[in-house]
């Protein structure tokens, strides 16, 4: 018994780990994707290319509309935007979080210049 419970720990250590849920990755590409646009001096977004990204991930419509209400109203208080589900608010603060110790760890000026190649096609220069 013991040994099938250590081949089973060896078996569940040897799986490769599951990728990301794609919703939480977009949810975090786009709330890097708007902090870039108000962090990063000459920094625009991309809204379309975001939209579009949605729907090659297979997202639901208004999907992108949804992530971008959530943002606005978490970061201002509730001020602007629309509160979203639950599940949605958790993942907009979960990529707030990330992203705010990235910002920390690397400091703003390495964390924009990251995000302009990392997010290329989302956000540009302002011209």
């Amino acid at each position: 018994m013991r040994y099938a419970l250590m081949f089973a720990g060896l078996v569940m250590a040897a799986t490769p780990a599951h990728a990301a849920d794609p919703h939480e990755a977009y949810v975090t590409m786009v709330l890097q994707a708007f902090a870039a646009k108000v962090e990063c001096p000459g920094t625009d977004l991309v809204y379309q290319d975001l939209v579009q990204k949605a729907q090659e991930l297979h997202l639901p419509d208004g999907t992108t509309d949804q992530v971008r209400k959530a943002i606005a109203y978490m970061h201002t208080g509730g001020k602007m935007g629309e509160k979203q589900s639950d599940s949605l608010m958790r993942e907009v603060a979960i990529a707030t979080q990330t992203t705010d110790l990235d910002q920390r760890r690397l400091g703003m000026t390495t964390w924009c210049r990251d995000q302009k190649s990392r997010l290329a096609g989302y956000i540009r220069t302002k011209e």
